[in-house]
């Protein structure tokens, strides 16, 4: 219990790594990072993950008896090789597995959504506002749409290690192909560049997203304000599948769509109009561990 743990966030352009002192206390004994120079392939981005786990056991004068990685994608658990890893030099290697020989110690794999959702439960929102939760649905809306399930304090992967996808649920035909070969997933519709591809759409010019927001803050683009209103009809539609089947005692929301003020209100309503019971009484919670839950997720994974 009162062990330091060891994290580290496998990122597309950083690998971060973190020693916290214990769960109970996530102080950091120190926090560092590699750059992950994915273009040199995947044998190269192991051997960047052996280097930084070789500084910081010099750094903190610790040595690791295992670590929880945060990966962009899934380990299959009948294959033991990744999966719809957006850092694609991952996808069907070995992962776990090389990297336990590299370093000669256990590891542990989750992918960035479920170490979200587990540093939120242990130190973030939901400790702060829903301590009692069991069952914590955490999702990631920013450039793709991602989940995680945490039940007790601890990841629920499933039996093909999707557990908490729900961005390639079905939403609507409107989103179009999907890169996962499906059409219409939830990703295709409110993921960030989703909505900025419909407001192209309706606008017949590109816009980024923060400057869409603002002109429907500001009430002067009727086709920004119609992309919003798209976003929170269809994450109230979403939401509710995941609420009807999972019930869960707390949602969390996180990546840069999630800081759009409507999702919370707005979005809430459109959930009580598809939710089995028409009334919502989930907290619906913005994150409090800013960049800081990826790497401190994957810490919980082998606390």
């Amino acid at each position: 219990m009162n062990q330091p743990i060891w994290g580290i966030d496998l990122g597309g352009t950083k690998i971060e790594g973190v020693i916290l002192k214990s769960i109970s206390d996530p102080t950091p004994i120190i926090r560092t990072r590699v750059d992950t120079e994915a273009l040199n392939g995947y044998e190269h981005i192991v051997k960047q993950i052996k280097k930084l786990v070789d500084e910081m056991q010099m750094q903190s004068g610790l040595t690791a008896q295992t670590i929880g990685f945060g990966t962009p994608g899934v380990l299959d658990p009948i294959l033991q090789t990744m999966k719809n890893c957006n850092s694609t030099a991952l996808n069907g290697e070995a992962l776990k597995k090389d990297i336990e020989a590299i370093l000669k110690i256990p590891v542990v794999l989750a992918n960035d959504a479920n170490c979200f959702a587990l540093a939120e439960t242990h130190w973030g929102v939901v400790k702060e506002k829903a301590p009692n939760a069991k069952m914590v649905f955490g999702i990631i809306m920013g450039t793709g749409v991602g989940g995680g399930i945490v039940m007790n304090g601890k990841i629920w992967t499933g039996c093909h290690g999707i557990a908490g996808e729900w961005g390639h649920n079905f939403l609507d035909e409107s989103g179009g192909p999907c890169y996962c070969g499906k059409v219409g997933c939830v990703e295709t519709i409110i993921s960030g560049p989703s909505l900025e591809r419909y407001y192209t759409l309706l606008a017949g010019k590109r816009s980024r997203l923060k400057e869409i927001v603002g002109n429907y803050r500001q009430g002067i683009d009727e086709n920004a304000a119609k992309t919003m209103y798209r976003l929170f009809h269809f994450f109230g539609k979403g939401v509710s599948v995941i609420t009807n089947l999972l019930d869960p005692d707390v949602i969390v929301v996180g990546g840069g769509v999630g800081n759009i003020e409507g999702i919370y209100t707005e979005g809430k309503e459109y959930l009580s109009k598809y939710i089995f019971k028409n009334r919502v009484d989930v907290p619906i919670l913005k994150p409090s561990l800013g960049d800081s839950a990826g790497v401190f997720g994957a810490a919980a994974l082998v606390a």
